[in-house]
């Protein structure tokens, strides 16, 4: 991936965290990665533990962002996440949730349950 890319990329992924902590989100980690994908960021509300996709756009001539989120992405955002329970010793039984943080030029707007889990 391009160097500043990535860093416009950790960039929207801080102001999303922020965003998130304003509605009363508790972020736990930022750019988890494994072998099957990434997840953005890793948060807590209530008794949920939310996974993340945060999508960035400077202006809606490509569509909107929640659009670019196919099942195939899904696909590895489930398996990460799974891999990331695992790893971090989480209860399988734990409620889990897809968000997706879409940031749109100065907009900002979350998605809950975006997707489910495949």
């Amino acid at each position: 991936m391009h160097h500043t890319t990535r860093k416009i990329g950790s960039e929207k992924e801080r102001l999303a965290g922020e965003y998130l902590k304003k509605q009363g989100f508790q972020v736990v980690e930022y750019n988890f990665t494994a072998k099957s994908g990434e997840i953005d960021i890793v948060a807590k509300e209530g008794e949920y533990l939310v996974f993340v996709e945060v999508k960035y756009r400077s202006s809606y001539r490509n569509g909107m962002p929640e659009e670019t989120i196919h099942t195939h992405k899904i696909k590895r955002i489930t398996n990460t996440a799974q891999y990331y329970m695992l790893r971090r010793g989480i209860p399988e039984d734990t409620p889990c949730r897809f968000d997706a943080v879409v940031i749109l030029g100065q907009e900002i707007k979350l998605i809950r349950d975006a997707f489910e889990a495949i």
